[in-house]
C-alpha cells in the first residue's frame, strides 16, 4: 500500500503546483480576478480531497520518498523551456489534467468519495484551461479585427431560440463555448428591439469573459449598441460600405453568399468574411435558397482569398465532406443549440474537423 500512498501524493502536489502556476498567470498576468479565484478554489479542492483520506496526510508524507523516487531529476527538454506564456498555459493545465486522472483512479481504491472529488477538479481544470488560453490569446483590450484570429476559426454557432429546447438562449451558448465554438452569432429576428439588445449584452459580456469573438446578424444598429465584435449581412441588407461607415474600420463585417459572383462582390467591396451556403437543405432558416452543394465550397476555397464559412445542414456525420471540399470554418444552428448535449455536440463537431483536416493533410 506503500506505494499507492506515494504515487497518490506524488500527484497531489504535481496538480497544486501546476494550478498554482495557473493561478498566477490569471492573478498577475492577466489581471483576471475571477478566474484567478476559480483556480485557486480547485486548488483548495483538492486539499479538501487528499484531507478526506483515510490514510490521512501523515501517511502520505510518511511514505513520500524523494531520494528513492527513479523518476526525480529525469526532465526532458520539453521541460526545460517555456515558449511563450501561451505555452506556459497549455503545459501546466495538461500537468493538472494529467495529475487529477491518476489520483482519481488511484484514490478508488481508498476512498470513492476522494475519488470524486478528484474527478470533479480534472474536470474543472479543463474548463479553467479554456478560459485562460481564450485570455491570453485574445486580450480582451483588443477585441477588434486584429485579434479575431478569423483564419483560426473552426467552429462558428449561431443562436436559436427555437431550436433551443426551451433552455435560455445565454446558457445554451455558453455551453456551445464550452464545447469549442469560437465565434457566437447573435440571430433571433422574432424579438424587438429592446429584447435583442438586452440579450446582445449579455451574450457581449459572455463572449468576453471567455474571449470569444461576438458577431450580430443583419442589425448593425445593434452591434453598434453592444459593442460586438461585428455583423453578419445579407445580400438584401445595408451594403458593405454603408456598414463600414457606421462599424469603422475595426469591426468585422460578414457576408452571406449563395454564388461565386456574391462570393467575388463581398470580398471586392472590402467583407472581412463571407458566408458560402447553404451546403445542405436545412430547416433552420426561413426563406432560404435552394442548397448550393459542396461544388460551390469547393469553387470559393480556389477563388476567393478572405476567410469564409461553410454554412447550411452541416452537422457531425457530414462535415468531413465539408472540410474535404476546401472549407475550414463550419456555422451551425440546430447541430449544436438542439442537442441535449450542447457542449458535446460542439465539441464533436471540432473533433471531427480536426480530424478530416488531418487526413487532408
Amino acid at each position: 500500500m506503500e506505494s499507492i500512498y506515494r504515487i497518490i501524493d506524488a500527484n497531489f502536489n504535481r496538480a497544486r503546483e501546476g494550478l498554482r502556476v495557473l493561478e498566477e498567470v490569471a492573478r498577475f498576468c492577466l489581471d483576471e480576478r475571477d478566474l484567478s479565484e476559480g483556480l485557486k478554489g480547485a486548488r483548495h479542492l483538492l486539499g479538501e480531497a487528499a484531507g478526506k483520506l483515510p490514510a490521512g496526510y501523515r501517511d502520505l508524507l510518511a511514505a513520500r520518498d524523494v531520494e528513492g523516487d527513479v523518476g526525480a531529476g529525469t526532465f526532458g527538454a520539453s521541460e526545460r523551456e517555456r515558449t511563450d506564456l501561451d505555452h506556459l498555459v497549455v503545459v501546466n493545465s495538461k500537468r493538472v489534467q494529467e495529475a487529477t486522472r491518476v489520483l482519481e483512479e488511484f484514490t478508488k481504491l481508498l476512498s470513492p468519495e476522494v475519488a470524486r472529488l478528484c474527478k470533479q477538479s480534472r474536470f474543472k481544470s479543463y474548463e479553467l484551461e479554456q478560459q485562460l488560453v481564450f485570455r491570453v490569446r485574445e486580450p480582451k483590450a483588443k477585441a477588434g479585427k486584429e485579434c479575431s484570429g478569423m483564419k483560426d476559426w473552426e467552429l462558428y454557432v449561431i443562436t436559436g431560440e427555437h431550436w433551443s429546447l426551451g433552455r435560455p438562449t445565454v446558457e445554451v451558448m455558453e455551453q456551445a463555448i464550452k464545447g469549442g465554438a469560437q465565434v457566437i452569432q447573435l440571430r433571433e429576428k422574432h424579438l424587438p428591439i429592446q429584447k435583442l439588445i438586452a440579450l446582445g449584452q449579455e451574450l457581449r459580456e459572455l463572449t468576453r469573459r471567455y474571449g470569444v469573438t461576438f458577431i450580430v446578424n443583419d442589425r448593425v444598429d445593434v452591434a453598434v449598441a453592444v459593442d460586438a465584435d461585428g455583423v453578419h449581412l445579407g445580400q438584401d441588407d445595408l451594403p458593405v460600405a454603408a456598414a463600414r461607415k457606421i462599424l469603422g474600420p475595426d469591426k468585422l463585417i460578414g457576408i452571406s453568399t449563395h454564388s461565386v459572383e456574391q462570393a467575388l462582390r463581398a470580398e471586392a467591396e472590402g467583407a472581412d468574411y463571407i458566408g458560402v451556403g447553404p451546403v445542405f437543405a436545412t430547416q433552420s432558416k426561413e426563406d432560404v435558397c435552394a442548397p448550393v452543394g459542396l461544388e460551390l465550397v469547393s469553387k470559393v476555397s480556389n477563388l476567393v482569398k478572405i476567410p469564409f464559412v461553410a454554412i447550411g445542414g452541416i452537422k457531425a456525420y457530414n462535415v468531413a465532406e465539408v472540410v474535404k471540399a476546401g472549407a475550414s470554418c463550419v456555422a451551425v444552428i440546430t447541430g449544436v443549440v438542439g442537442a441535449e448535449d450542447v457542449a458535446g455536440a460542439a465539441r464533436e463537431l471540432r473533433e471531427k474537423l480536426a480530424a478530416a483536416k488531418l487526413s487532408q493533410a
